[in-house]
C-alpha cells in the first residue's frame, strides 16, 4: 500500500549518509559530529550506581526534579537568570525532541518561520508537518552574520517564528551584542516567538561571551531555549537534552512532549544531576575545543584548503575553492572514497543548494586522529 508522505522532499540526513560512506570505505570520520574519545568516567560510574540501586522505571514526564533543579542552578550561576524548576525546564530525550516540540508547539498552518541559511537540517521539516512556511535568509560568506535589514524586510503580520543557532552550526560563527541588539529591537512590540538553539553554548572560543536568550529578560520571556548534554560532556548516544521557557509556553511544549517521548532514561538524569555540580567542567570546554580547533588548523596551514573563521562549536569549514570547482556534495564523496576522510559538504545546508566549494570538518576528535586527517588533506 502506498503512504503519500508528509515529507516528500526529505531523504536520508545526511549526516548519516556520510557516515554510512566513511565505514564503507575506512575512512576517518570528521563528518558527523560526535567525538571519538569518551564521556568522563564519573559519570559513567555514576548511571551504573544509580541502575543498581534501583532508578530504572518512568521519571516524572518533565524530568527528575533533581536535574531540573540542577539546570536551573547552573543558569543562575551562569547568568543570573532565576528559573522555576518546575515550570520552566524540560528535560528531553535529546535536543532534536525539544526542538521538534518547541517548533509544533508554536507553528500553526500559514505561519511563516524564519531560519538563517545555511541552517541545521532539523528545522524546516518539522515546520513542514505544522504546517507552517519557511523564510530562508542567508548569512553572509565568509564570516556568516545575520543582515538583520534582510531580517526586518522578511517579519510580517504572519511571522510565527525565529530560529537562532548560537553557536551556529556548521558554520561556526557566534552573536554578538550588537546581534542581540537588533534582535531586541526587531522583536520589541511584535508577537514574534524565539526558538534558541544552544546546544554549542560552552564552546566559544578567543574570549568571546556565549549570548544566550536567557541573559536577557525581554528575549527571555518570548523564547524558547534549547541545550544538549551530549555535546557538553562528549556523549551524544545518550541523547538527553533539555527546553527553557515561560510557564505558559513550558506547558504548551510539554503537551507535545508527552505524547512524543514521555519522558528520559532515568538513571542517567540522575547521574547528570550529580555530576552537573563539577562546573568547572563546562566552564573549561571552551578552552579544551580551542586546543583541539588550533591543533587541527596548525596542521592544516601547508594544505591547499583556507580555513574560514571560527568561533564555536567543534567544526572547522574549509574552502577547497583553490583546488577543484567541483560541486562540494561530488568532492565530499571523493574526499572519502579515495582519500578516506569524511567531512560534510556545506550546500546541503541551504534551501536552494548554494555550493560555496566549502566542507565542514569535525574536531571534536583525539590529537592521534586529527592528525592523520591533517596528514591526507595536506596531500591533496
Amino acid at each position: 500500500m502506498h503512504i503519500p508522505s508528509k515529507l516528500p522532499d526529505v531523504g536520508t540526513t545526511i549526516f548519516a549518509v556520510m557516515s554510512a560512506l566513511a565505514n564503507e570505505h575506512s575512512a576517518i570520520n570528521l563528518s558527523q559530529g560526535f567525538p571519538d574519545f569518551s564521556c568522563p568516567e564519573e559519570l559513567i560510574e555514576s548511571v551504573h550506581r544509580f541502575m543498581r540501586e534501583g532508578y530504572n522505571q518512568y521519571p516524572p514526564m518533565s524530568g527528575v526534579p533533581q536535574l531540573r533543579q540542577a539546570i536551573a542552578d547552573k543558569y543562575a550561576s551562569l547568568y543570573q537568570t532565576a528559573l522555576d524548576a518546575d515550570t520552566e525546564v524540560t528535560v528531553t530525550s535529546g535536543a532534536t525532541e525539544a526542538l521538534f516540540c518547541a517548533i509544533t508547539a508554536l507553528v500553526n498552518p500559514g505561519d511563516e518561520v524564519i531560519i538563517f541559511d545555511p541552517a541545521y537540517d532539523a528545522y524546516e521539516p518539522v515546520i513542514q508537518l505544522s504546517g507552517g512556511i519557511t523564510r530562508r535568509i542567508k548569512l553572509s560568506y565568509p564570516d556568516y552574520a545575520i543582515d538583520w535589514h534582510q531580517v526586518k524586510a522578511c517579519i510580517n503580520a504572519k511571522t510565527r517564528l525565529i530560529i537562532l543557532n548560537n553557536p551556529h552550526n556548521p558554520t561556526g560563527s557566534i552573536l554578538t551584542s550588537h546581534d542581540i541588539q537588533n534582535l531586541q529591537a526587531l522583536v520589541s512590540n511584535t508577537p514574534v516567538f524565539l526558538l534558541a538553539d544552544e546546544v554549542y553554548e560552552h564552546i566559544v572560543f578567543d574570549g568571546s561571551q556565549h549570548q544566550s536568550l536567557l541573559r536577557f529578560e525581554d528575549l527571555r520571556a518570548r523564547s524558547f531555549v534549547v541545550s544538549s548534554f551530549g555535546k557538553t560532556y562528549h556523549m551524544t548516544g545518550w541523547k538527553i537534552g533539555y527546553c527553557i521557557a515561560p510557564p505558559d509556553m513550558s506547558a504548551e511544549f510539554r503537551k507535545i512532549h508527552q505524547f512524543n517521548t514521555f519522558t528520559t532514561c532515568t538513571p542517567m538524569q540522575y547521574a547528570l544531576a550529580e555530576f552537573l555540580q563539577y562546573s568547572g567542567y563546562y566552564r573549561s570546554l571552551g578552552e579544551f575545543y580551542q586546543n583541539k580547533r588550533n591543533h587541527f588548523l596548525a596542521r592544516m596551514k601547508s594544505s591547499r584548503f583556507k580555513a574560514l573563521p571560527c568561533h564555536g562549536t567543534y567544526f572547522q569549514l574549509m574552502s577547497y575553492a583553490d583546488i577543484t570547482d567541483q560541486h562540494d556534495i561530488e568532492f565530499a564523496r571523493k574526499l572519502t572514497t579515495e582519500s578516506g576522510i569524511a567531512s560534510i559538504p556545506v550546500s546541503v545546508f541551504y534551501g536552494d543548494g548554494c555550493d560555496e566549494k566549502v566542507l565542514r570538518f569535525c574536531f571534536a576528535k583525539d590529537t592521534e586522529t586529527l592528525d592523520k586527517a591533517a596528514e591526507i588533506l595536506c596531500k591533496i
